[in-house]
């Protein structure tokens, strides 16, 4: 593997949308020219279930197809999971970890993630509650994508919200899809990182 090549691993519940925000922030990275590969991980799921999802963006061509062991980046889209996955497994010293939460960083460090190396970024956002705000429904996939966006910029916000008018363009109304575009730009602001 490259040391150019970021991976990341998605923590949801089915029905959250992690599918979806995998897919798109690999899809961004077509708009600068970049290899991608995205993947869910699951079966024959119910809404609620638990689930993974990964995502491989690189200047370079990938040449793994596996799924991520040892992710740069974990995505965390239910708090909940904190409790029954350790989702932390096999990240990199120096990875992020995103979580969909109303706590702060530190707060949550010192519950849940107590465990987590110092090395660690730890970020949160209420995405959440930015999704009930802007799009009207409890699903944090497109805020989270833009605290990712401010936390680790693997790919420039403006290329985010290009692939999602593309990909929300073909089954929304041009409503939801401004809502959505206010959702990144607002988790993009209140995002809190240590």
């Amino acid at each position: 593997m490259s040391a150019t090549l970021t991976e990341i691993r998605w923590h949801a519940r089915a029905g959250q949308g992690a599918v979806t925000a995998a897919k798109l922030v690999a899809e961004s990275a077509l708009y600068e020219d970049k290899y991608l590969q995205a993947m869910p991980e699951y079966g024959p799921e119910r809404t609620g279930a638990p689930l993974k999802a990964y995502t491989r963006i690189s200047p370079e061509p990938i040449e793994v197809c596996n799924n991520i062991e040892h992710p740069d980046i974990v995505i965390v889209l239910d708090e909940t999971l904190l409790a029954v996955e350790d989702v932390a497994e096999g990240m990199n010293q120096d990875g992020v970890v995103i979580v969909n939460t109303m706590r702060t960083p530190q707060e949550l460090r010192s519950a849940e993630l107590s465990a987590l190396p110092t090395t660690v970024t730890l970020a949160t956002v209420d995405a959440s509650g930015i999704a009930v705000a802007t799009i009207g429904r409890d699903i944090p996939n497109t805020p989270i994508v833009g605290a990712l966006a401010k936390v680790r910029p693997i790919v420039a916000p403006e290329s985010i919200k290009g692939q999602l008018v593309k990909t929300f363009g073909k089954k929304f109304a041009q409503e939801m899809i401004d809502a959505n575009l206010a959702s990144v730009d607002r988790a993009y602001e209140e995002v809190h990182c240590e």
